[in-house]
């Protein structure tokens, strides 16, 4: 289950004291742009985190990945908004880009162990899960 990961755990977290920060400030409360902006990219880490867990095909699951770890940038990029606009919360802003980086390592595992798995599976394996195209082209009426 998704809700194992730790990656999904700590952007979990993260999300939790992102919306703390963006309703304890008042003046930053007030910017609802930027605020709304900040929390959607850290539901956007947890969301494709878990998106991603429950995809079965690899390719997806890789892309999935790659949001959230995108998603953690975006996070980072906009504590730096709050911290250069609001000085009152700039202790909270920059020790939130610290967790911030440690689930984009989280992520970027998932990815690596993900892609790491592209190469796992046995020749037979991946011609026995699909259809044999070649054996069923054998069968088409030829045309010219």
């Amino acid at each position: 289950m998704f809700e194992d990961l730790e990656a999904w755990q700590q952007a979990r977290q993260l999300d939790n004291e992102i919306y703390s920060l963006t309703r304890e400030n008042s003046s930053l409360s007030k910017d609802f742009g930027l605020t709304g902006q900040v929390q959607r990219a850290a539901v956007s880490i947890m969301s494709n985190v878990a998106e991603g867990f429950e995809r079965t095909h690899l390719p997806e699951k890789i892309q999935f990945y790659n949001i959230a770890r995108g998603s953690t940038g975006e996070v980072r990029s906009l504590l730096y908004v709050i911290s250069d606009n609001y000085p009152r919360s700039a202790p909270e802003a920059e020790r939130l880009r610290s967790t911030a980086i440690s689930v984009g390592k989280l992520v970027s595992g998932l990815l690596r162990s993900t892609e790491g798995r592209k190469g796992r599976f046995p020749t037979s394996f991946v011609a026995s899960a699909r259809p044999n195209l070649l054996s069923a082209s054998l069968y088409l009426p030829m045309t010219r």
